[in-house]
C-alpha cells in the first residue's frame, strides 16, 4: 500500500467511476484526502484474534480506531463505509456469534458509516447462516444500507448471494473472473465472480445493468494483465452458449 496514493491519482474516469480507498486509521485517511478521495472504507474484523493477526490490535481497540477514522472522514465531507470482516467464521476462532456481528454493524453506523459491508472473508459461510444473519440485519438496519462481500473458497458464494438476495440485499462486492483471495484461509478462492452473479440475476429476472459481452472483454483484459487463467463457474457455459446462439442464427 506504499504507492496507493500514486496509483489513485492515475485511475481513469473519476467522473464516471465511484472509487473507494481502504484506510486503516486517521493517518491513512489523511493520505487518501490528499489524493482527492471522496469515499473511504474501514475494515473491522469480528474476532479478537483476527484483529491481532491482521492489524496488531484487539477487537475493542480496532473498533475504536475504525469509529474514530469514520468520524473524521464524515466531518471532512467524505462518504464512509465499513466492512465487518470474518462475519461468519474466523480462521483462528471458528464460528462467530451473530449478536457480536450485529453489535459491530451497529457501532459502525453509529460512527457515521453510510454503508456496512458484511463479509465472508474466508469463504466459509453456507446459505442458512447467511440467511439468518442478513434477515436480522435487514430487519434492524434496512437493506439499502447493507451490502455483502463473499469469497468462493468452498464453492458456496453464488448460493450465499442468492440467500442474501432473498433477505433483501441488492449490493455485492464481486471481482472479474473471481480475482482475489485471503492470506488467512488455506486454499482460499477469490471473490464471487462478477459474471456468475450477473448471469444468475439475469436468469432470475433481476437487472444489473451490466453488459455481459463487455464484462467478458474486461475479464479477458484482466487475464492478460495478471497472466493467469480467470473465470467464474459460468465461464465454460458461456462458450457453449455462444455456440448454441451461433447455430440458432444460421
Amino acid at each position: 500500500m506504499a504507492d496507493a496514493d500514486e496509483l489513485f491519482v492515475r485511475l481513469p474516469a473519476p467522473d464516471r467511476v465511484a472509487y473507494s480507498a481502504l484506510v486503516p486509521n486517521v493517518r491513512g485517511l489523511e493520505r487518501a484526502r490528499a489524493c482527492g478521495v471522496h469515499e473511504i472504507a474501514v475494515v473491522l474484523s469480528a474476532t479478537e484474534t483476527m484483529n491481532q493477526r491482521n492489524i496488531n490490535m484487539g477487537l475493542i481497540q480496532a473498533t475504536e480506531v475504525c469509529a474514530q477514522t469514520m468520524d473524521v472522514a464524515i466531518k471532512a465531507g467524505l462518504r464512509g463505509k465499513a466492512y465487518v470482516a470474518v462475519a461468519f467464521e474466523c480462521p483462528f476462532e471458528g464460528l462467530v456469534p451473530l449478536d457480536r456481528v450485529l453489535s459491530l454493524v451497529r457501532s459502525m453506523f453509529a460512527a457515521g458509516a453510510a454503508e456496512v459491508v458484511i463479509a465472508d472473508t474466508i469463504g466459509a459461510a453456507a446459505p442458512r447462516a447467511v440467511s439468518t444473519l442478513l434477515q436480522q440485519a435487514v430487519a434492524e438496519f434496512g437493506a439499502a444500507r447493507l451490502s455483502v462481500h463473499l469469497h468462493d473458497t468452498r464453492g458456496f458464494a453464488l448460493a450465499n448471494a442468492w440467500a442474501a438476495i432473498e433477505a433483501g440485499i441488492r449490493k455485492f462486492d464481486t471481482s472479474l473472473g473471481g480475482l482475489g483471495g485471503c492470506p488467512f484461509a488455506p486454499g482460499a478462492a477469490g471473490n464471487l465472480a462478477t459474471e456468475d452473479l450477473v448471469q444468475m440475476a439475469a436468469q432470475c429476472g433481476l437487472s444489473t445493468g451490466i453488459d455481459m459481452a463487455a464484462l467478458r472483454q474486461a475479464i479477458a483484459l484482466a487475464q492478460t494483465l495478471t497472466q493467469r487463467p480467470l473465470g467464474g463457474r459460468i465461464t465454460a457455459w458461456l462458450g457453449i452458449g455462444d455456440t448454441y446462439r451461433a447455430r440458432a442464427v444460421q
